[in-house]
């Protein structure tokens, strides 16, 4: 009777032992006998009967992956360190399994080795200016090389990019120069817009011979408005010329 209990108790041990419970984004890769069962198991209840059953828990959430700073040398010859995040999950849980030993390591191994080569194609100004373009290149470069594992690569953005201080000060004395280039530029087209306005002003005057005295009323009311006594007379050329004629026929 004893034996019996102890029999019994045993058993009770073993199947509570066998029970595993997988969580909702979990599943279980299970070998039999060394050979993998055809689909994973869960989530929910399943039984792994050791020692004859063995199990993997696979996570099937989003994986947020820091790449670690990298050195590079760019296109230019310009040295700088990236760093980067790359966002993936698992798809397959049995290929992650049996097509690679460790799909995190492994993943974060590519995407280092990815980072350091995609960035060595391009040149300062596009690392700086066009990082989605790089981005959207490095993404479909480590979805493509990690699709035999299961895994999908969903997004990868730079995360920094640190540059020398001797390059941050070219940088800002380059935009300073371009900035004194196009204020320089911007003051030239305004005085040639207004060297135009003022030629059209005086061709209209020139038509139009009374806009003269009316601009010299409205200069007049202005200076009396300054509480300036001083008082301006123009002399017309007209009558200048009457009199040098009159000396020349003396």
């Amino acid at each position: 009777m004893q034996f019996v209990m102890i029999f019994v108790v045993v058993i009770f041990a073993y199947m509570f032992n066998s029970i595993k419970i997988l969580k909702e984004y979990e599943r279980g890769v299970v070998f039999r006998l060394g050979r993998i069962l055809k689909q994973a198991k869960g989530p929910g209840i399943i039984f792994v009967f050791a020692p004859i059953d063995t199990m993997v828990r696979i996570s099937l959430r989003v994986v947020v992956l820091d790449v670690p700073e990298q050195d590079i040398i760019t296109r230019d010859n310009v040295s700088a360190k990236v760093n980067a995040v790359v966002y993936f999950r698992v798809m397959d849980a049995i290929r992650s399994v049996l097509e690679v030993e460790n799909y995190l390591y492994a993943t974060s191994q590519l995407a280092q080795t990815t980072l350091r080569s995609v960035m060595g194609q391009a040149t300062l100004d596009e690392i700086l200016s066009a990082q989605e373009k790089i981005s959207r290149q490095l993404q479909g470069i480590l979805d493509q090389m990690t699709d035999p594992w299961g895994i999908k690569v969903s997004n990868v953005e730079i995360k920094h990019v640190d540059l020398p201080e001797n390059m941050k000060r070219a940088m800002a004395r380059e935009a300073e120069a371009e900035r004194e280039r196009r204020a320089k530029i911007i003051s030239a087209e305004g005085e040639f817009q207004s060297a135009e306005k003022l030629v059209q002003a005086s061709e209209m005057m020139e038509k139009h011979r009374i806009s003269v005295q009316l601009r010299y009323l409205e200069t007049l009311v202005k200076i009396g408005a300054d509480q300036n006594t001083t008082t301006l007379f123009p002399i017309p050329m007209d009558l200048l010329k009457i009199f040098s004629g009159k000396n020349k026929d003396e």
